[in-house]
């Protein structure tokens, strides 16, 4: 709909009028030069009336000119339909580990054996799709910590390079110190009043800058929380060259470690060992770090002053040509007439 913005600007209009009503006109330079006084006759047998027609039409145009800068003035703005903008102030940082062992297919997947980086994805999806009003941002790890996604609003894009993840894209090892440094830093530079890092792991740190005793320390003094999360079957069978036997496939997961971190840092340490436990993790999650979003309602806003303001200068425009062509054929015809009085 339309708006404006000042419409105080309005009691000027009749400034035009006080100002043509109590100023005293400017005094004539005096007498023309030169005298003719056959310009009057030329001006009647022409036809053109360019005095009358002169007086009709400045005042209308005067008028019509003033009232559209008026209106230029005034801000005129056109209001689109109501958004909703989500506001928050947390910030949550997904880091995931995309080393090898990530693909040991141990983990239920409807019904079958996934990889653990496949039902992380699918379930982290899921927990993505719920964060509304969130920035949520993905970091990937393997012998490198890897910013895939910053901090954004736009979820959708998030759970897209989650999906989109490999093992192996970032190395074999495992760098976990230098993954929560580094979401650390990105949380730090975003200001966020509210942030945490969610770290999900099958392993061990053998990687890295950072040490991950002082990554949790570097958090804990930003008052970011670390919820760190294991994932791999404890016991699974297998077969071999005598038969079936039971292993452990996450004897390398460190879960002191994993521990020592969420208590440093405030959060808390989870252990998935299927695919039903990591979805009631994420909604455990949702419990200690839900996200109250607020929101509030915004109109987008078109200035529309130029419309006016062309209009006031196209009418300028051709008044003045208008008046420069009636006044050339006002000249041509009286320079004729004077050739013919000389001669």
């Amino acid at each position: 709909m339309m708006h404006i913005a000042w419409p105080w600007i309005f009691i000027l209009l009749p400034l035009p009028w006080v100002v043509w009503r109590f100023v005293p006109a400017v005094k004539g330079a005096g007498p023309p030069a030169l005298y003719a006084p056959f310009v009057e006759d030329i001006v009647q047998e022409s036809g053109i009336s360019y005095r009358r027609a002169r007086k009709q039409w400045r005042a209308v145009l005067l008028s019509l000119v003033w009232v559209l800068l008026l209106l230029a003035a005034s801000r005129p703005q056109w209001l689109g339909e109501p958004v909703e903008l989500p506001e928050t102030g947390r910030g949550l940082m997904l880091a995931v580990d995309v080393s090898r062992s990530m693909d040991t297919p141990d983990l239920d997947l409807e019904g079958s054996r996934g990889t653990r980086l496949d039902v992380v994805k699918q379930v982290a999806s899921d927990f993505l799709k719920k964060r509304k009003g969130d920035r949520v941002g993905l970091i990937l790890f393997g012998t490198r910590a890897y910013m895939q996604a910053p901090l954004t609003f736009d979820r959708n894009t998030v759970i897209k390079f989650l999906n989109e993840a490999q093992t192996g894209i970032a190395g074999d090892k495992t760098a976990i110190g230098d993954a929560i440094g580094l979401a650390v830093k990105r949380l730090i530079k975003s200001d966020n009043k509210k942030a945490c890092i969610i770290l999900i792991t099958d392993g061990a740190n053998t990687a890295g800058t950072v040490t991950p005793r002082r990554a949790a320390e570097l958090a804990a003094q930003a008052g970011i929380k670390v919820y760190t999360i294991g994932v791999g079957a404890r016991r699974i069978r297998i077969r071999d060259f005598f038969g079936t036997r039971t292993v452990n496939p996450s004897a390398d997961l460190d879960e002191d470690m994993l521990r020592y971190i969420a208590r440093v840092t405030g959060g808390r340490y989870f252990r998935a060992t299927d695919r039903k436990g990591l979805a009631e993790i994420y909604h455990e999650l949702d419990k200690l770090e839900p996200a109250n979003a607020e929101s509030k309602m915004v109109r987008p806003v078109n200035d529309l002053f130029y419309l006016p303001m062309g209009m006031a200068f196209a009418l300028t425009l051709a008044w003045g040509f208008g008046d420069f062509f009636v006044k050339s054929r006002l000249f041509a015809q009286v320079k004729a007439r004077f050739s013919g009085h000389a001669s």
